[in-house]
C-alpha cells in the first residue's frame, strides 16, 4: 500500500499533464478543429479518472492522518500506563499527586496518591531535597535507578535489580591471587632432624589445607616455605570478615609443639588480568614482611593497603649474611658516586643523626665524601647537645649541611642515603628525592604504604632496635680504611640506646653485639648520658602533661596537653614512655599541639596492644609498642575522640578474632 508522502506526489504530475495537453490541443485547434474536438473527448476520460483517484486518495490521506492522530495519542497513554518503567508525580510538600500503576504495583498497592513520601520511600527525600540527578535507591528488596526532575517535580524508576545482581556477581567472582610465605621457617628447621622436620610440615599443611577446604580456596605448596592461593573476591570479603584467623591458628598450633611459626600473606586483587594479579600479591608480601611478618597484606589498584593481624613483636631473624651483602652493596654504590648525601627524618633524633654519622663514616671509608643534612632549627635538647659536641671536632662538623647546600652540591652522579625513615613525605628535604636519582633506604620501621619511590637498595629490618644498630653491622664489613672515632661511636651508641630505652624494650642478641663493637671502638656511655640528660624545665613540663592523666578502658591511659600548649615531638614521646612505666599501665597514648596547626599523638605499649595499628588508623605508623601520628588542622578534643574511636575499633577487631 503506497504511503502518505507516495499518496501526495501523484496530485502534482495530473496538473502537469493536463497543462500539456492544453496546450496541445490548442496547437491542434489552429489547424484542425474536428480533430480537437475528437482529442478534447479523448483526453477528458483519463483526466476525469485521474481527479477521482486523486479525490480518492486524499480522502484516504485525511483519514490517514485523523486516525495517525489518535494512535499516536492511544500509544503514549499505552506506554505511560503500561511501560515497565514507574513514574511519580509529587507535590512541593513531598505528598504523592500521581503515579502510574506499573510504580504502584512495585509497592504492593493499589494506589499511591495522596500518600506522604516521608510513608511511602523516605530515602527519597534527601534525593529529592539535594536536588540529586539519578541514584541508585531500594525500594521493597529491589534496586532502582531514580531519575529526577526538579523542575517538573517528577520521578522516573527504572528496575536494575537484574543488572546490580549481574554486577555484584561479576565482581564476587573476581580472581584473587594470595602468596603464602612462613615467617621463619629456615630459623626454625635448622639443626632439625628429618623426622621432625617432616613432622612440622605435615602440621602446617594440614592446617592450611584445612582452612583452604573450609573456605573454598585452591591451594598448593610450591616450596617449602611458600604457598600459593587462588581464590575469589566473595571468598575474601568473608576472610576479612574473619580478621584472617588462619594466622592465630598457625601461630598458636605450632607454639603447642614448642616451634612458633608465623604467615605472612600478600593478596593481590582489583584486577582481571592474572599477570597483574600475581604482581600486587607478591608486592603485598613484600610489604607484609617489610613490617615484620604474622600479617595480611591486601594491595589494591587503587593504592590504598589493608592490613590484618601484625599482633605479635617482630621475631630477630635477619643474618650476618645479609648484613655483609648489604654492606658490600652499600660499597659498590658509593664507589660508583662522586658525593655522598645522608638525610634523615624531620626533627631528626639521636638513631636519625648517629645513624647519619654512620653512614658519612662508611662514605670516608671507601674515599668519598659524605655529607649530613640537617635543619639547625629542628633539633630537640638533646641532639643539641650532641650538636655542640660534634661543634668541637672540625673535620666532622663541616660536613653536616643545611638543605639548601645539599641541594646546590648534589649532582647526577650524587648518591643519597635516607636513614631511619622511608616515608618521602618525613624527609628533612623532599627536593633532595626529585633531584637525585640514586637512593638507598636504611630503616627498622615497619614498612608503611607510603615508600620511596624506586630506591637502588633498600635495607629495612623492623627486627632490629634501631637504625643505629643496622649501620653498625654495615660498617662491621666495610674496608679498615680508618679506625671509628670516639665521638662516632659513641653517637651511634646514643641511637641504641635512646631507641631502645637504655636496653629495656625492642632489644635482641644483635643489639647487644652492636654495642659491644662501639663500646670496643671507643664510645663513651657517660658522654652518651650526657647527651641524655634533661633540663628541670623540661622535666616540669612532663609531668604537668601526666597530670592531665585519665584513663581509658583496661590499662590504657591518656595525656592530653592544654590547647595553649606547644610541645616538641620528642617531650610527647618522653611523656609517653614515662607513663608506660606506671603501674598499671599497659599502653599510653599523649595527645598535645605541636604547632600552631599541627598536634603530636605519641604511643607506646608493652606489647599487649598493638599501637601500630591503631596509629596507622590515625594516618600515622610505627612499630608495634612504639608508634606515632601527626594531624593537621584539627583540635586536642577532635583528636582525642577519633583515639578512642580507633581504640574501640582496635579491640572490636580483637573480639571478632
Amino acid at each position: 500500500m503506497p504511503s502518505y508522502l507516495e499518496k501526495r506526489s501523484i496530485r502534482y504530475p495530473i496538473f502537469g499533464l493536463m497543462g500539456i495537453t492544453v496546450v496541445l490541443l490548442g496547437i491542434l485547434a489552429y489547424y484542425n478543429w474536428l480533430f480537437t474536438l475528437i482529442g478534447l473527448f479523448l483526453a477528458i476520460l483519463p483526466f476525469y479518472y485521474l481527479f477521482q483517484l486523486d479525490q480518492k486518495q486524499r480522502k484516504e490521506t485525511e483519514e490517514y492522518i485523523s486516525t495517525l492522530s489518535y494512535r499516536v495519542k492511544k500509544v503514549g497513554e499505552e506506554a505511560l500506563m503500561e511501560m515497565p518503567i514507574g513514574i511519580m508525580l509529587i507535590n512541593d510538600d513531598y505528598y504523592i499527586e500521581w503515579t502510574n500503576p506499573f510504580l504502584a504495583s512495585c509497592f504492593d498497592e493499589d494506589t499511591l496518591v495522596g500518600r506522604s513520601l516521608y510513608d511511602v520511600a523516605d530515602s527519597l527525600v534527601p534525593l529529592i531535597k539535594q536536588e540529586v540527578e539519578t541514584e541508585i535507591i531500594t525500594l521493597h528488596d529491589r534496586k532502582f535507578r531514580v531519575i529526577h526532575k526538579p523542575e517538573e517535580r517528577l520521578l522516573y524508576f527504572f528496575d536494575v535489580t537484574e543488572q546490580t545482581e549481574i554486577e555484584k556477581m561479576y565482581q564476587e567472582e573476581r580472581t584473587v591471587i594470595a602468596f603464602i610465605f612462613l615467617d621463619n621457617y629456615d630459623e626454625l628447621t635448622q639443626g632439625m632432624d628429618d623426622q621432625t622436620k617432616s613432622s612440622l610440615n605435615s602440621l602446617v599443611t594440614q592446617i592450611l589445607n584445612k582452612w583452604a577446604q573450609d573456605n573454598g580456596v585452591f591451594l598448593k605448596r610450591v616450596s617449602s616455605e611458600r604457598f600459593i592461593a587462588v581464590f575469589n573476591e566473595h571468598i575474601l570479603q568473608l576472610l576479612e570478615k574473619g580478621k584472617f584467623t588462619i594466622l592465630d591458628d598457625v601461630r598458636e598450633t605450632t607454639s603447642k609443639q614448642n616451634v612458633p611459626l608465623t604467615l605472612s600473606i600478600g593478596v593481590g586483587t582489583g584486577v582481571s588480568s592474572l599477570p597483574e594479579l600475581g604482581s600486587l600479591a607478591q608486592s603485598s608480601l613484600d610489604l607484609a614482611l617489610g613490617r615484620g611478618g604474622d600479617q595480611v597484606a591486601i594491595k589494591q589498584t587503587n593504592g590504598k593497603v589493608k592490613f590484618f593481624g601484625g599482633k605479635t613483636n617482630p621475631v630477630e631473624k635477619r643474618t650476618r649474611v645479609r648484613a655483609r651483602v648489604i654492606s658490600h652493596a652499600l660499597k659498590e654504590l658509593i664507589s660508583e658516586s662522586d658525593k655522598v648525601i645522608i638525610m634523615g627524618h624531620k626533627s631528626p633524633d639521636m638513631d636519625a643523626i648517629g645513624a647519619a654519622i654512620g653512614i658519612q663514616k662508611v662514605a670516608r671509608m671507601n674515599q668519598r665524601e659524605g655529607y649530613v643534612v640537617v635543619n639547625f632549627n629542628e633539633l630537640d635538647t638533646g641532639v643539641r647537645r650532641m650538636m655542640k659536641e660534634i661543634e668541637k671536632n672540625e673535620e666532622l662538623f663541616s660536613k653536616f649541611i643545611t638543605p639548601e647546600q645539599a641541594l646546590e652540591m648534589a649532582t647526577d652522579d650524587t648518591l643519597l642515603v635516607v636513614v631511619d625513615t622511608h616515608k618521602p613525605s618525613m624527609v628533612i628535604e623532599e627536593k633532595l628525592l626529585h633531584k637525585i636519582e640514586h637512593v638507598v633506604v636504611i630503616d627498622h620501621h615497619r614498612r608503611a604504604e607510603e615508600f620511596i619511590h624506586n630506591p637502588l637498595l633498600v635495607y629495612m629490618e623492623p627486627y632490629a632496635s634501631s637504625t643505629a644498630e643496622l649501620v653498625t653491622e654495615l660498617l662491621e664489613y666495610q674496608p679498615k680504611n680508618g679506625k671509628i672515632e670516639m665521638l662516632e661511636a659513641t653517637a651511634l651508641l646514643a641511637g641504641i640506646i635512646v631507641d631502645t630505652k637504655s636496653f629495656s624494650l625492642r632489644t635482641g642478641s644483635r643489639t647487644f653485639d652492636a654495642a659491644s663493637y662501639l663500646r670496643g671502638q671507643g664510645a663513651d656511655t657517660v658522654l652518651v648520658q650526657k647527651f641524655l640528660k634533661e633540663d628541670v624545665d623540661t622535666y616540669i613540663k612532663r609531668a604537668k602533661l601526666i597530670e592531665t592523666v585519665q584513663f581509658y578502658r583496661d590499662g590504657i591511659a591518656i595525656a592530653k596537653g592544654q590547647p595553649d600548649q606547644v610541645f616538641d615531638q620528642v617531650l610527647i614521646a618522653q611523656t609517653a614512655d614515662t607513663l608506660l612505666t606506671m603501674d598499671g599501665v599497659v599502653a599510653s597514648f599523649v595527645i598535645s599541639n605541636r604547632s600552631e596547626n599541627m598536634i603530636g599523638v605519641s604511643a607506646r605499649s608493652l606489647g599487649d596492644i598493638n599501637v601500630q595499628v591503631i596509629m596507622e588508623n590515625l594516618e600515622g605508623g610505627g612499630h608495634l609498642t612504639n608508634a606515632a601520628t601527626q594531624l593537621h588542622d584539627a583540635t586536642l578534643d577532635d583528636v582525642e575522640i577519633r583515639l578512642k574511636m580507633a581504640i574501640d575499633e582496635y579491640f572490636e577487631g580483637r573480639k571478632k578474632e
